[in-house]
């Protein structure tokens, strides 16, 4: 078992950025650029600078700048004075936030200086707020997972919770981005928000006080029976050294059935995932292909080729609708290899790849470059992965407290 001895991988090569409240959830190229912060137009707004840097081709902006005019000679502010005026700066910005959101994408935000400034704080680590990730399904505000132990978790929040109202603000057509500005705070304070559950009839209120918050990684476990548990809550950058360890120790057991639970898991860095994969898969396997769209040629990651195990392993992946991104990808690479069965329901579909790129030293864009596909050239964007036995949870298995997918598992592993 020398394999364990290597040291794995700390490359990242895609991490994820937080688009959700715990600052590592969603695929995000972690690439740099600068371009120029600037609009191109005609001389209808003289005070304007750098109107012509940049300047596409072929694009007519006399519409925007006669739009500009209109609004700066004709505006009245109708719900009393403003607590802050606002600047030609804010204007642009404002723009540029329009821009974005004429693609379509929930994914592709712009942020002003004070949102870049707490993105910023998130990614590098500084996380106070509830716990949870949040994306869009089907255009509304979801709950794509709370994380083990942090206060949404404790609140009773549930993955694919519809956001409908977060304080006194309706969330209708709100970005993820913009529900987690709302969201999160300093430890100690208090967030209302108004949620409508998969099998609701109306809707809840849940009260959840801001804490520091903790990501966990894994838990493991060997039952009685001999089937080894990795319950695996995040693919943080710790967490494929963190899995090579639980795997060591499945080994030392010398049993030969494994469940590897992603429920709940919103994703995390994508090296993470490909380690996985690794223990797995030989060299030549495909884990995970990223599109670029157009007529590019895709970008294939392939396992690095750890494949530890022989013929005689048993695996079952577990799977729900807040398994999302990195989730997905290991999910889809193991299922679609033939390595293991996928038992659960439909993953959340959590499948595009984000790249930030600083406009100037105050402003970013977040923007959607690519697509992620499993090894057969599947999609994982909105439509999920099916799962091979499909197990959905009842109000009678909650009220009972089983846990009808594991126990699935667990008779699929020891049928002969």
């Amino acid at each position: 078992m020398s394999s364990f001895g290597k040291n794995l991988s700390k490359n990242i090569l895609v991490a994820v950025l937080g688009v959700g409240l715990i600052g590592s959830a969603f695929v995000i190229g972690a690439r740099y650029g600068a371009v120029n912060s600037t609009f191109a137009g005609t001389n209808v707004a003289p005070n304007i600078v750098n109107k012509d840097s940049g300047q596409p081709e072929n694009v007519d902006f006399s519409l925007f700048w006669r739009a500009w005019d209109h609004l700066n000679e004709k505006f009245v502010e109708t719900h009393g004075t403003s607590s802050k005026a606002i600047t030609d700066e804010d204007k642009v910005y404002g723009a540029i936030k329009g821009l974005a959101e004429s693609l379509g994408d929930p994914y592709t935000t712009f942020f002003p200086p004070q949102e870049n400034k707490d993105f910023q704080a998130e990614i590098s680590g500084n996380f106070e707020g509830v716990g949870m990730e949040v994306g869009t399904r089907d255009d509304i505000l979801t709950v794509i997972a709370p994380l083990k132990n942090t206060p949404a978790f404790k609140a009773g929040v549930k993955a694919g919770d519809k956001i409908l109202k977060i304080d006194n603000t309706v969330s209708t057509n709100m970005s993820a981005d913009e529900a987690v500005s709302l969201i999160k705070g300093k430890k100690g304070t208090t967030v209302t928000l108004t949620l409508l559950g998969t099998n609701d009839s109306q809707p809840r209120e849940v009260k959840i006080v801001r804490d520091r918050i903790e990501i966990p990684t894994l838990d493991t476990e060997l039952r009685s029976d001999g089937i080894y548990v990795i319950k695996l809550y995040s693919f943080t950058s710790n967490s494929a050294n963190l899995f090579r360890g639980a795997l060591e120790q499945f080994v030392k057991s010398k049993n030969n059935k494994l469940i590897i639970d992603l429920r709940g898991n919103p994703g995390g860095y994508l090296d993470a995932a490909i380690d996985m994969a690794s223990w797995f898969l030989p060299a030549d396997k495909i884990v995970v292909q990223e599109d670029k769209g157009s007529n590019s040629e895709k970008i294939v990651y392939k396992s690095k080729g750890y494949n530890i195990f022989n013929n005689n392993l048993k695996v079952v992946v577990l799977v729900d609708g807040g398994s999302a991104s990195a989730s997905e990808i290991l999910a889809g690479a193991l299922q679609e290899n033939g390595v293991g069965k996928l038992v659960g329901t439909k993953t959340f579909g959590k499948g595009s790849v984000q790249e930030l790129v600083n406009l100037n030293p105050d402003t970013s864009l977040k923007i959607t470059i690519a697509r992620w596909l499993t090894p057969k050239g599947n999609t994982i964007s909105e439509q999920g992965l099916k799962p091979d036995v499909e197990v959905k949870v009842t109000d009678a298995d909650i009220e009972k407290k089983i846990d009808a997918q594991l126990n699935k598992a667990v008779e699929l592993l020891l049928a002969k």
